[in-house]
């Protein structure tokens, strides 16, 4: 096995217990060995191990971090997103109708996949009439920018063989018909080889694992691609509850090698979507929302009762799973938490976007992760404050968490928000897009802190930390006048060397 030695490198402190003196990370330069996937020796000067092939890198002084990881992924999703008509800007439906009327005078004859619009703000219900009007009989499917739905024209919903109605597709019916949207575009754009193209980008940023959430079967689906080439980083492969019993049979853990895989790729959690999202109001909270009038559920709505939640937690638990529940509003988290404790299960609250005091200080007694996308803040701010009101001081309560001792780790939702971890660190750390100040800034994270979310738990780059290594050219905690300059310095980061296991997957230095 090929050895790596990384030369004059400079570790990055991810807690203030490691800083030198003169600096957070104004330590001298240090060789670093990487042997077997693991480092194995950290000095001033290291000789080349015997016996062994060894790759050389010099660092030239640049700053060195444990690999970045993004603990929450829709990677088929993102994969795609590249393809799909961008709607991101979309500002009203018009705006949105008018790009899809473009999109089809252009390609008549191809389906139209849009991706990224945001209705939550907009001032009232669309319909399906209104873009037939404009699609004609091109089959049309608009998913949101939040993923819990989808605006379809009528040609969309026959093919998908789905109920012709007025209105969106929302939660349940869409998550179940997403995997159907295959036979619509033929060729979904999810080979092996766009895989690989999407892992070899994420590296690039500096990303040497993720955390998969896509829809489908799952990890069998990673292990046929695995083989065939998108083998470039640490995968973690989750399942969902209509497959949990092939999971069971197949006797697959947490933490464990998929079959005839490495340890690179191993098994996820059980992923359970327990309520909505805040952009169409679905999400669970203890209080109506600001605009509850226009709502058949005027505080959202979980998607499964307590006793069922319960009993999917309890049979995951039983079978060596770790359970992520995704969770975004208040009450839709402390129900998790309840049946995280009645049942035994571990694992994580995903997003915890709303969350009570009370239940931070639950997650941390009970040992339960907080997965939490920061970007989200950024598109969610405005909309928070127009129908949470002042619940959004609960919002994204990162401060409250890492004091309570929750174990925090930071993700993307791709394609919800870029899978770009520094800008993750950004928001985390800044809590605003624009010239406005941060938005409940009392919540946000230190750079330190926010890195320290950001690498699987990784220690400062140490004899026995994986080698999962990154060089990037300038110290991420070098001190800025305010959090706005150390924002726009995250976001500008550039990595010039990820290593996985002692394998580089990414050279730009």
């Amino acid at each position: 096995m090929t050895s790596l030695l990384v030369r004059n490198a400079r570790p990055v402190p991810l807690r203030p217990v490691d800083a030198a003196p003169g600096g957070p990370s104004a330590s001298e330069p240090v060789d670093v060995l990487v042997e077997g996937g693991t480092v194995t020796a950290v000095a001033p000067r290291l000789d080349p191990p015997a016996g062994d092939a060894v790759e050389e890198v010099d660092a030239a002084g640049r700053w060195l971090l444990p690999g970045l990881w993004d603990q929450h992924v829709h990677m088929g999703q993102w994969t795609l997103a590249s393809q799909r008509l961008d709607l991101g800007a979309a500002r009203t439906p018009e705006d949105v109708t008018r790009a899809v009327a473009e999109r089809v005078a252009e390609h008549p004859d191809q389906p139209v996949i849009g991706w990224g619009h945001r209705s939550g703000g907009w001032d009232r219900e669309v319909t399906v009439s209104e873009l037939d009007a404009v699609s004609g009989q091109t089959p049309v499917v608009l998913i949101s920018g939040d993923g819990h739905h989808a605006w379809l024209n009528t040609t969309a919903l026959l093919h998908l063989a789905m109920p012709v109605r007025d209105s969106v597709v929302r939660e349940t019916e869409w998550f179940a018909a997403y995997p159907r949207l295959v036979s619509l575009v033929g060729n979904d754009g999810t080979s092996p080889e766009a895989y690989r193209r999407s892992l070899e980008t994420a590296a690039a940023l500096g990303v040497v694992g993720i955390v998969d959430f896509e829809f489908g079967r799952g990890p069998m689906d990673w292990v046929e691609r695995w083989h065939s080439g998108a083998d470039l980083l640490r995968v973690r492969a989750a399942t969902y509850a209509e497959h949990l019993d092939d999971v069971i049979a197949l006797g697959l853990r947490t933490g464990e090698a998929l079959p005839g895989c490495g340890p690179l790729l191993t098994m996820g959690s059980l992923k359970i979507i327990s309520d909505g999202s805040l952009n169409t109001r679905t999400a669970w909270c203890c209080e109506p929302y600001g605009d509850a009038h226009r709502l058949e559920y005027p505080a959202g709505q979980p998607n499964l009762s307590g006793d069922e939640l319960r009993e999917h937690l309890a049979r995951a638990h039983a079978a060596g799973l770790e359970v992520a529940t995704h969770a975004i509003g208040d009450a839709a988290v402390a129900e998790a938490l309840a049946s995280y404790a009645a049942t035994g299960a571990r694992g994580s609250v995903e997003h915890a976007q709303m969350v009570g005091r009370d239940d931070v200080r639950r997650m941390a007694e009970l040992g339960i992760r907080a997965s939490v996308q920061p970007a989200h803040l950024l598109d969610d701010r405005d909309l928070t404050e127009k129908i949470w009101g002042d619940r959004s001081a609960r919002c994204f309560a990162f401060r409250w968490m890492l004091d309570d001792g929750v174990e925090l780790v930071l993700g993307s939702d791709a394609p919800v928000s870029p899978l770009d971890p520094w800008l993750a660190v950004a928001a985390a750390v800044h809590r605003s897009a624009d010239e406005r100040g941060p938005w409940h800034g009392e919540q946000a994270l230190s750079v330190q802190e926010a890195l320290a979310a950001s690498v699987d738990g990784q220690p400062t780059v140490g004899v026995g930390s994986r080698g999962d290594l990154v060089l990037v050219d300038a110290d991420p905690l070098a001190a800025h006048a305010s959090t706005a300059d150390a924002g726009a310095a995250l976001r500008g980061t550039h990595v010039a060397l990820t290593v996985v296991a002692g394998a580089v997957v990414h050279r730009e230095m």
